[in-house]
């Protein structure tokens, strides 16, 4: 195997996780982890750009606007767009072990269905529920460059 270095991952990525993925590499090297990995990391900024065009969409430059330019259903879809966005990020980060973009990505998923962060509580008002996806959203991309910094650093990247 491929000396790595040591790097502290703190609570950003549970190991026994990640362990499961760099156990499918080859005995010398870490190409197969490596290549899951950084496919995630690319797979992440898409995902996250389009989270970022969802809530463009609910902020017109002019608020007179917003009634011209956005339909009634329109905050509701674009909540349905970032929770299946949240969905598709949250299972492949919880995958990889990546627990704090997982545990964000799951609260986008459930704001976007109209719930509290645990999905247990309905939360019918939709701009809340916006707010929370955008405040979910800077926390999972913070958590992201965190995660994308160790991972660079772990495969010397």
């Amino acid at each position: 195997m491929s000396d790595a270095p040591e790097i502290d991952f703190g609570d950003d990525v549970d190991t026994a996780a990640f362990e499961q993925i760099l156990d499918m590499d080859d005995e010398d090297d870490r190409d197969f982890s490596k290549s899951i990995v950084f496919g995630f990391l690319e797979q992440a900024e898409t995902t996250f750009a389009k989270m970022s065009t969802a809530l463009s969409a609910m902020s017109p430059p002019c608020a007179k606007l917003h009634h011209l330019t956005s339909s009634p259903n329109s905050k509701e879809k674009n909540l349905e767009e970032l929770s299946s966005l949240g969905h598709f990020l949250k299972g492949s980060s919880a995958t990889l072990g990546f627990t704090k973009v997982k545990d964000e990505c799951e609260k986008i998923q459930n704001y976007g269905h109209k719930k509290d962060e645990t999905g247990e509580i309905d939360e019918p008002d939709e701009e809340k529920c916006l707010q929370l996806c955008k405040t979910s959203i800077m926390k999972a991309k913070s958590a992201y460059a965190a995660v994308d910094d160790l991972m660079r650093r772990y495969y010397a990247d």
